[in-house]
């Protein structure tokens, strides 16, 4: 029922993504919210994001910042960063995301998405296809608007998590089963 807000997968923080390792499996392109993905809601830039984005670039990264924000916002946090933007996204809608990818020149199959809301951010990604990681969010106190959305992801998540137990299960079984009647040793 809720499957089509199941993050791809889900990180504590955007900075424990392995980003090498994406690059290493052909991505090209990171999308990211702003918000509370890379910083609290309304902060600049700080010098953790900017050595990240360093990091990225370095590594050979296009990255775009996707934001419902207004362009002030927006452009005010990319100032140091010097990355591609899109402001007044409307995610979930599909258009800000083909937007980016446009700009990084990069497509589909090598972009990811890094977001903290299920609803927003990873249903949007999801919606065209798009690779994409859940952060926690940086902080918990929040505008009411989304306060009442992360009522209604807690109960996505705890499906989500429910699911992933019950794979991680028949996987360890199906193990199990191959070892016991598919052993060539024997």
């Amino acid at each position: 029922m809720f499957e089509r807000f199941f993050p791809d997968a889900t990180v504590t923080s955007t900075y424990d993504i392995d980003y090498e390792k994406l690059y290493r499996e052909g991505y090209r392109g990171v999308l990211f919210d702003i918000d509370n993905t890379l910083v609290e809601h309304g902060m600049e830039a700080s010098e953790r994001v900017k050595k990240l984005f360093v990091r990225l670039k370095k590594i050979g990264f296009e990255c775009c910042l996707i934001s419902n924000n207004k362009k002030k916002r927006v452009y005010t946090f990319n100032e140091e960063l010097d990355v591609h933007t899109v402001f007044n996204a409307h995610k979930p809608a599909k258009k800000g995301y083909y937007y980016a990818m446009e700009l990084m020149n990069t497509r589909l199959e090598n972009t990811v998405f890094v977001g903290d809301q299920l609803f927003t951010d990873i249903f949007g990604a999801k919606r065209i296809g798009m690779k994409n990681f859940l952060v926690k969010p940086i902080n918990e106190h929040e505008e009411i608007q989304i306060v009442l959305k992360r009522k209604l992801e807690r109960i996505v998540l705890k499906e989500y998590r429910m699911k992933k137990r019950e794979e991680k299960r028949r996987k360890k079984w199906e193990k199990k089963l191959e070892k016991k009647y598919f052993n060539p040793r024997q």
